[in-house]
C-alpha cells in the first residue's frame, strides 16, 4: 500500500481536486524518491479562487484589526504545536537539515506573531488644510486580494512572512508555493480551518507558473503580488501585473559580497563566512556569494577557513550530526557542476570540494560538496552569476576603494557583509555599498523588525518591520469640511 500522500487545492476553506486530472510529484532531494503528490491546478481554478478571496475580503476587512490578529495568534500557536510534523515535511521536500527545518517552523510562527503586534499600530494622519473649516485625513486601508508566490528554499517561512501582514492589514491571500516544495505550506490549510479563519481568507494553490501563476497575477481581482524568487521570474511577474497597474513587491536574487578588512577579528569572520555560505546548502538569498579578503590577512584567514570547510559533514539531513544536506533538485546540481567547470576553464583553482561527494549514500539524490575556489579574478563568471549553492569564490584586495568597486560591480544589491573594527571604515561602507541590507561584524540573517530590501535587480518594495507592513496597505485621503 502506497504511503505517498496526495494533496489537494485549498480553495475557500475546502480541499478540492483539480479539474485538470493531473498531479505533480514532489521529489526528495536526499534520494530522488517521490514523497508526495500535489494537484496541477488550472488557470480557471486560479480565477475561481480569486473570486472567493475577493468576496471573503469584503467581510474580513470589516473585522477590527485586533480581532483578525487574535485569529492569527491562534494559527501561530497551531504551527508551533505541529512543529515536528511540519519540520519532517520540510526536510523531505526541500532537503534542509531537520534542525534547520524546526527553526523554519518556529520562524514561520514568529513572522505571524510579529505581524499581529502591528494590529494596534495601523496609523494614519490628520493634516491641516489650506481652507478654513477643513481637515485632511489620510487613512491606511487594505489593498484587497494579495497573491503570494513563494520560493523553494524556505517555503513555509516565506508563506508566514507574507500571510501575517497581509491578513492583519485586512487583505485576503492566495498563496502559490513553488512546485518543488509545496507540501508543508499546504498543511496551513488544515490549521487555518482548525482555528476558525473564515473561508476564502487563506487559499493555497499548486500548479504551473505559466498557467496558474500568470492567471493569478494578470487578473484585475489581484490587488497586490508579493513574490520571493529568481530575478527573471520576478521581472516577468512585474510585466504581467503592469497591465492592471497592480502593486508588486519583489524579493529576488542576490550576490552578497563578504568583505574582511585587515583589522577584523579573523576567527569571528571565519565562522560567519562559513555559516553564511553553507547554511541550507548555500540556498539563501543573502548568502556569502563572493568573499573579498585583504591581502594582509588572506593566508591566515584561508588556513582556518579551508580547514573548517573540509570538516563540514555532508549527509542525511534527518540526522542531528549532519552539517549540510543536498541541493534541492537535479537542475540545481547540474548548475553547480557547470559553475565549477566554467570557473576552472577561466583559471580558478578548486581549493576544496567541486564535485558530488563519494560514497554509496550519495549515489541517489542531489549532493554537492562544500566548494571553495581560489585564484579567482573579478571578471570571472562565478563572481557575477548567482550560484545559490555551496560554492564560494575568494578574491584578494589591497585598498578600500578597490574592494568597494569590486563589491558594487554587480547587477544585484540585496545584502553585503563587512568585517572591520574601524568605525571610519564602517561609515564609509555605509555610504558607498550599493546594498539594501548590510551586516557589520556578523553573518547574514535579518530580523522581523528590520527591513529586508533589495537594490538593483534584487527586487523592489521590501519586507518585514513597519515599512514592510505598509506594503500591504494603500492610503485613502479625505478632505473634510465642517460648519464653523
Amino acid at each position: 500500500m502506497s504511503t505517498i500522500k496526495d494533496y489537494q487545492l485549498f480553495i475557500n476553506g475546502e480541499w478540492r481536486t483539480s479539474t485538470s486530472g493531473e498531479t505533480i510529484d514532489i521529489i526528495s532531494p536526499s534520494n530522488g524518491e517521490v514523497v508526495a503528490r500535489v494537484q496541477n491546478g488550472t488557470a480557471e481554478e486560479a480565477i475561481e479562487t480569486l473570486k472567493h478571496a475577493d468576496k471573503a475580503q469584503k467581510e474580513w476587512k470589516k473585522l477590527p484589526a485586533r480581532t483578525r490578529a487574535d485569529l492569527l495568534y491562534k494559527l501561530a500557536d497551531e504551527i508551533d504545536a505541529n512543529t515536528e510534523h511540519l519540520a519532517q515535511l520540510l526536510t523531505k521536500e526541500q532537503g534542509k537539515l531537520l534542525k534547520v527545518a524546526r527553526f523554519e517552523v518556529a520562524v514561520t510562527a514568529s513572522f505571524i506573531r510579529y505581524a499581529c503586534e502591528g494590529a494596534r499600530r495601523i496609523e494614519g494622519d490628520i493634516i491641516p488644510s489650506d481652507n478654513p473649516n477643513e481637515q485632511i485625513w489620510i487613512q491606511k486601508v487594505p489593498r484587497g486580494v494579495v497573491v503570494a508566490i513563494t520560493a523553494w528554499n524556505f517555503p513555509l517561512a516565506l508563506a508566514g512572512r507574507k500571510l501575517g501582514p497581509a491578513l492583519v492589514a485586512g487583505n485576503t491571500i492566495v498563496i502559490k508555493p513553488t512546485s518543488e516544495t509545496p507540501i508543508a505550506t499546504l498543511e496551513l490549510g488544515n490549521l487555518a480551518n482548525k482555528v476558525g479563519i473564515p473561508a476564502g481568507v487563506i487559499n493555497i494553490l499548486t500548479g504551473p507558473g505559466r498557467a496558474m501563476g500568470n492567471a493569478l497575477v494578470e487578473s484585475p481581482l489581484c490587488k497586490m503580488v508579493t513574490m520571493t524568487g529568481s530575478t527573471p521570474v520576478g521581472q516577468q511577474i512585474a510585466r504581467n501585473a503592469a497591465q492592471n497597474l497592480t502593486h508588486v513587491q519583489l524579493e529576488l536574487g542576490g550576490k552578497a559580497p563578504f568583505i574582511v578588512f585587515e583589522d577584523a577579528d579573523i576567527d569571528a569572520a571565519v565562522d560567519a563566512a562559513l555559516h553564511s555560505r553553507f547554511d541550507n546548502c548555500g540556498q539563501v538569498c543573502t548568502c556569502n556569494e563572493r568573499m573579498y579578503l585583504h591581502e594582509g590577512i588572506y593566508d591566515a584567514f584561508m588556513e582556518k577557513f579551508i580547514a573548517k570547510t573540509k570538516a563540514i559533514k555532508v549527509g542525511d539531513p534527518m540526522l542531528e550530526n549532519t552539517d549540510m544536506g543536498p541541493k534541492v533538485n537535479a537542475a540545481e546540481l547540474k548548475h553547480m557542476e557547470h559553475l565549477v567547470a566554467v570557473s576552472i576553464k577561466e583559471g580558478a583553482t578548486v581549493a576544496t570540494g567541486g564535485k558530488r561527494p563519494e560514497g554509496a549514500e550519495f549515489e541517489k539524490g542531489f549532493w554537492f560538496e562544500p566548494t571553495v575556489l581560489t585564484n579567482v579574478t573579478q571578471d570571472m563568471t562565478i563572481v557575477h552569476e548567482e550560484s545559490f549553492g555551496p560554492i564560494l569564490p575568494v578574491l584578494k584586495f589591497k585598498t578600500f576603494e578597490e574592494v568597494i568597486g569590486y563589491a558594487n560591480d554587480c547587477e544585484y544589491g540585496l545584502a553585503a557583509m563587512v568585517f572591520t573594527n574601524d568605525m571610519n571604515t564602517i561609515m564609509k561602507c555605509n555610504d558607498e555599498l550599493e546594498y539594501g541590507e548590510i551586516y557589520v561584524n556578523r553573518g547574514h540573517g535579518e530580523q522581523h523588525q528590520g527591513f529586508h530590501n533589495g537594490y538593483k535587480l534584487s527586487g523592489s518594495g521590501g519586507e518585514d518591520g513597519k515599512y514592510g507592513f505598509e506594503q500591504y496597505m494603500e492610503k485613502k485621503t479625505f478632505y473634510v469640511r465642517h460648519k464653523a
